[in-house]
């Protein structure tokens, strides 16, 4: 019966893939296959790290294609008979114990070739872990392996645990985490953080792959000298994909569906939403689901229009927790002040209260991922929330 389900989730969720990958633009997932476009230097470099075992650190704003690139390398070195790729996502970590658990499910998972095999694995790897198998109903994760521990002190025999499998196996792995900035609200972090990099540090048959959502969290992580990850391995700053790789890459996606889209409006297009990989893709999807033959200037207007629709009640539920001197500081920022923040004329006409407080709204608002700093200049972290502002929230103002 475990059999019959196994073979028949599978079947489907190849079916769900072929679906996937007939769609002409895809957004909120990673981008793989032919949906992937540009990435050309940083995609050679990460190979590169994969297969000479160096640590990569991966570092952009959200919504930039960290994820994507990395699916991409790992699917070109999966026919590496020497390497294996282990991808996991520890958003839902909040505490020590669930990642320990998460890291040692995943790895014990995506190193075995069957169900069978992973409570074999689990057994013969965690000798103070016993592995409970359970069955969802997500098509594409039907297997869950959950690890309790027999004891308290079991950690050293989590994190040494790709090295062991690797030796036995003979293979080398690359341990993939996505979302790694959790690590930095776990209680004790900094501990925690050196407990990782003790351990890592000695393997030599197993790199890391660390990257995230958070871009300032990151870089507290991994760019600071008093930090246990610093010097970690190499770090990757993802730049903004130009406008010379989306304009043949949107233009052809709609010309295999018979549709036309000028390359006018592919430049406005990316001028308004500042380059953003996921919004590039979700915008095309928008006009192209509402364009019959070809995409004219009002068609992009009616998209932008939707998906100022789409993003406000979370747009407003992000604002409705901030204070009235964080929404004047975003509404400086959103009028382009983000350079003069700190002049006297600035504070007094948006009402920012004193330099020193000034200093303190800047901290807040990008420890909020609302703000960032984007070729030297200070603007709104998401291009649409910045547009919902500048024609919603503060148009009347």
């Amino acid at each position: 019966m475990l059999i019959l389900l196994l073979v028949s989730t599978l079947l489907l969720i190849n079916l769900l893939r072929t679906m996937t990958n007939d769609l002409p633009f895809v957004f909120g997932k990673a981008a793989e296959g032919e949906h992937f476009t540009d990435r050309t230097q940083e995609t050679e470099q990460l190979k590169m790290n994969f297969l000479h075992g160096i640590n990569s650190i991966i570092i952009s704003p959200r919504r930039w294609g960290k994820s994507s690139l990395v699916a991409k390398v790992a699917d070109q070195v999966k026919d590496e008979a020497s390497i294996k790729v282990i991808r996991m996502d520890i958003f839902g970590c909040r505490t020590p114990q669930d990642f320990y658990k998460l890291f040692a499910t995943e790895l014990i998972k995506q190193t075995s070739t069957h169900v069978e095999e992973w409570m074999t694995t689990a057994k013969h790897f965690l000798g103070s872990l016993v592995p409970v198998l359970t069955t969802n109903t997500d098509p594409y994760s039907p297997f869950s392996l959950t690890l309790r521990p027999t004891v308290k002190d079991f950690c050293e025999e989590v994190l040494t645990l790709p090295e062991r499998i690797a030796v036995e196996k003979n293979v080398r792995l690359v341990v993939c985490i996505d979302e790694f900035q959790q690590i930095g609200d776990f209680v004790h972090s900094v501990d925690f953080q050196k407990l990782l990099r003790k351990n890592w540090q000695l393997q030599q048959h197993v790199s890391y792959c660390l990257y995230g959502s958070k871009r300032h969290m990151l870089m507290h992580l991994f760019n600071q000298s008093s930090k246990p990850f610093y010097k970690f391995g190499e770090i990757l700053f993802l730049e903004r994909i130009p406008l010379s790789y989306w304009k043949p890459f949107i233009i052809d996606r709609f010309a295999q569906s018979g549709k036309k889209i000028s390359e006018a409006v592919v430049e406005e297009l990316y001028q308004y939403v500042d380059g953003n990989s996921s919004y590039m893709q979700q915008l095309s999807w928008i006009m192209w689901s509402m364009t019959s033959h070809e995409v004219t200037h009002e068609g992009l207007e009616l998209a932008k229009s939707r998906i100022l629709e789409q993003n406000q009640p979370l747009f407003q539920e992000q604002l409705d927790k901030l204070s009235a001197y964080q929404l004047h500081f975003l509404h400086a920022v959103a009028d382009g002040q983000g350079d003069r923040i700190s002049h006297k004329e600035i504070i007094e006409n948006y009402d920012l209260g004193s330099s020193a407080n000034v200093a303190i709204l800047k901290k807040t608002l990008i420890s909020k991922e609302l703000i960032d700093t984007f070729d030297s200049k200070l603007k709104i972290s998401d291009p649409i929330l910045h547009h919902w502002l500048q024609t919603t929230l503060f148009h009347s103002l």
